[in-house]
């Protein structure tokens, strides 16, 4: 790892060890949110301009390792001394990056378990998997998955929560008897929301059109269904 990796404290002498274990630990230091500081109130512009610049840089083709907090700052007009006072690396910066691709996650309306599905999924289509946010995912998520603290962050306080809105009503629909009971509850997770990643994640360039959302819970739900009674 680098030192642009593990943000300040490796530049600040702390000893981060070596090995999968080191990197943990780097990754879990550089995500930890800043002490409180007393002094001026943060400017929301500068927050902005800050994360306005790297998203900047990375769709001009930059690399995520090739950023650095020296760029970014002259990027977003600002001093290094502004980025580091409201985020301890460049790791914390790109995890909150990362989270204003993502609208916030919204309840189902709980009408019916097909139109619940339909606009969970609507979500993930309109996030911004499709046209600017495709690429910055697929370069972002490439250097989560590579720094183990930062990727279980993200995880828990992204992905899970999305998760987690799937997978009740999935469980609804089992026990309401409109999904079938004898498949696993990750599977089927992953039979809906498998097609759309697939097609906005690995499928550079394929369209997310409006009503895609409609025809992937349909299709699946012809296979998911409950089961017609044996004669």
């Amino acid at each position: 790892m680098t030192a642009a990796d593990t943000g300040r404290g490796t530049a600040a002498g702390r000893d981060t060890g070596t090995g999968r274990d080191a990197d943990v630990r780097a990754d879990a230091d550089d995500v930890r949110p800043p002490s409180a500081r007393r002094g001026r109130p943060r400017n929301a512009a500068a927050d902005t301009a800050i994360v306005e610049a790297v998203l900047r840089l990375l769709e001009d083709g930059a690399s995520v390792d090739a950023l650095s907090i020296e760029r970014i700052a002259r990027t977003a007009g600002v001093g290094k001394a502004t980025v580091y006072r409201r985020w301890t690396g460049k790791n914390a910066l790109l995890l909150d990056v990362m989270r204003t691709l993502d609208e916030p996650a919204a309840i189902p309306p709980g009408e019916s378990v097909r139109d619940d599905l339909v606009h969970l999924l609507e979500q993930l289509r309109r996030r911004g998997l499709a046209k600017r946010n495709s690429v910055l995912l697929r370069t972002m998520i490439s250097h989560f998955q590579s720094h183990p603290g930062l990727w279980r962050e993200y995880h828990d306080t992204v992905i899970e929560v999305r998760r987690k809105l799937l997978y009740d009503v999935l469980q609804r629909g089992v026990a309401g008897g409109e999904l079938r009971d004898d498949i696993d509850i990750e599977v089927l997770e992953e039979l809906f929301t498998g097609p759309m990643l697939a097609r906005a994640i690995l499928h550079e360039g394929k369209d997310l059109p409006e009503g895609l959302a409609e025809q992937i819970v349909d299709g699946v739900l012809q296979g998911v269904g409950p089961r017609a009674p044996h004669p």
